[in-house]
């Protein structure tokens, strides 16, 4: 048997998790003093309210080896293969963390943890991809060397209405260049070489900004592979998640249009109003 893990960025949603038997191992929140399982102890709504509040982003910080260990012991003492997909190592330490995890209980040979290059449903594609895999009876070994084609073709990008949180985290330099210099800028984010970026800059209404965006990668979705394809957002105000899942499913391309929420670790960097559209190219 092959089990698959994810650490919490990948943003499935728990009807996911359940269907593909996809295991997960929460990230931390830290506000402030306190200490919160992403997922498990925390709603992104409380982590924006603080945010607002003390007029920073909340700290996030990797699993721990323990964590770790303890999710993948009873598959050890079965003798199955472990996958582990992690947000893209430049982004955080987790991946470091779930290697040294493996080393630790001396299962490294049976655990084949994969660097994303990715955040959100840009790794939750991938996931996807190994559970199917999984599900057929593919050796860890076959599925790991398919999930690497895929992940140079995992698509992520996404549109934020506000550059207030992105730039209190500092995770996106780019962005932080563009506060105080650039009013009503609603950018495009992109994931690349397994760091974000600005990759376009819109203006104007969000909605009408949103449903543009989508617009614009109408000749990659069509380029894409058809099993499914993500709308991933944070909360968000009435009718925009619906007028982009509209437009997606009017290609008439993808088999399946699924729609997440984003969790409080990707979540509290982008700030609420924040949709992406993510799909695996050919």
């Amino acid at each position: 048997m092959v089990k698959i893990f994810t650490d919490s960025t990948s943003d499935l949603s728990k009807e996911l998790l359940e269907k593909y038997n996809i295991g997960v191992i929460p990230l931390y929140i830290h506000l402030g003093d306190e200490e919160y399982k992403d997922g498990d102890e925390i709603g992104i709504q409380d982590a924006f309210k603080w945010s607002d509040e003390n007029k920073t982003t909340p700290k996030t910080a990797a699993c721990s080896v323990d964590d770790v260990i303890k999710a993948i012991e009873p598959y050890k003492e079965a003798g199955d293969d472990v996958i582990i997909f992690t947000i893209s190592g430049e982004m955080s330490s987790t991946l470091q963390v779930m290697r040294m995890a493996a080393e630790e209980m001396e299962y490294e040979d049976h655990v084949f943890v994969i660097d994303s290059r990715n955040l959100s449903t840009g790794i939750g594609l991938l996931i996807m991809e190994a559970a199917v895999m999984a599900e057929d009876g593919k050796s860890a070994e076959e599925i790991v060397a398919k999930v690497n084609e895929y992940i140079p073709k995992s698509r992520a990008s996404f549109v934020i209405d506000t550059l207030v949180y992105l730039a209190r985290g500092g995770r996106c330099s780019a962005v932080a260049a563009l506060v105080g210099g650039m009013l009503n800028i609603k950018p495009k984010i992109v994931v690349k070489d397994g760091a974000m970026g600005v990759d376009k800059k819109y203006r104007g209404p969000y909605k009408k900004v949103i449903l543009q965006y989508a617009k614009d990668l109408e000749p990659q979705m069509l380029n894409a592979k058809k099993d499914r394809v993500f709308v991933t957002h944070t909360p968000c105000d009435d009718g925009i998640v619906e007028s982009v899942v509209d437009y997606v499913k009017s290609l008439n391309y993808f088999d399946d249009v699924i729609v997440t929420e984003a969790g409080t670790t990707i979540g509290s960097h982008c700030g609420p109003n924040t949709l992406g559209v993510l799909f695996i190219e050919k």
